[in-house]
């Protein structure tokens, strides 16, 4: 049991550390993730980025070089990298903030940025959308801004299925800069409730109504004949 619980745990530190530098190493290309399927001849490595391109490389140089590193640092046994453009990017909370993050580095005022790209997330379909800057923005003292629109879930299960959160740190000129960005996608809550429409449930109330009616006549019957039994009952007494 103890081995089993030590593979698990070594197996998701390892995942781990890949995704953390990959998001280091290519969040300009807006990396979103990484999915790691290890076979008996080989490990693939799923990448998805909103831009592909600057990840593989021209002819795919960059991608070789990434291989190296999977395979002689982590320890993958012959990588087969397949990078894939995710297919949201506006819902996806480490694309935005990457996007962030290079805008903070081209120098763009921190306020403006949150505001634009929470109105893209909103724009995508998302239930509620927050960011949150921090750092020295305007004087050397560190302090944050958080900008925030719908809802926001913190707790309950919709918080696993629903709520998209990443955290991205760049180091600008007055110092480091911390990212935050959770974004709340479409989709419907564990305690959702919708009131069907008059038109939607009329066949339902129309069943409903002659099986009452139906209980009610077989309820009638019963009635009428318990008091024939009765009389008859008495009169084989006297």
């Amino acid at each position: 049991m103890v081995l089993i619980k030590r593979y698990f745990i070594n197996k998701a530190m390892l995942q781990t550390k890949i995704d953390e530098y990959l998001a280091k190493r290519f969040y300009r290309a807006g990396y979103a993730g990484v999915q790691i399927i290890q076979f008996p001849l080989g490990t693939r490595v799923l990448i998805q980025a909103e831009r592909p391109a600057m990840i593989i490389g021209r002819r795919g140089e960059t991608i070789r070089k990434l291989a190296a590193v999977l395979e002689n640092y982590f320890g993958l046994n012959n990588p087969q990298i397949t990078v894939k453009r995710v297919d949201n990017p506006d819902l996806n909370a480490r694309v935005m903030a990457s996007r962030i993050a290079v805008f903070l580095e081209r120098g763009a005022y921190y306020r403006r940025v949150a505001n634009v790209m929470l109105r893209r997330i909103i724009n995508a379909g998302a239930v509620g959308a927050q960011i949150i800057i921090s750092g020295k923005l305007r004087t050397e003292r560190a302090r944050y801004e958080k900008v925030r629109w719908g809802k926001v879930y913190a707790t309950g299960h919709q918080v696993e299925y629903m709520v998209d959160r990443a955290v991205i740190h760049i180091t600008l000129k007055p110092g480091t800069y911390g990212i935050e960005v959770t974004i709340v996608k479409p989709a419907k809550t564990s305690d959702y409730v919708r009131i069907k429409s008059p038109e939607e449930v009329k066949d339902f109330v129309e069943e409903l109504r002659e099986e009452m009616e139906r209980l009610r006549e077989e309820e009638a019957k019963k009635l009428a004949q318990q008091p024939a039994e009765a009389g008859g009952g008495q009169g084989e007494e006297a």
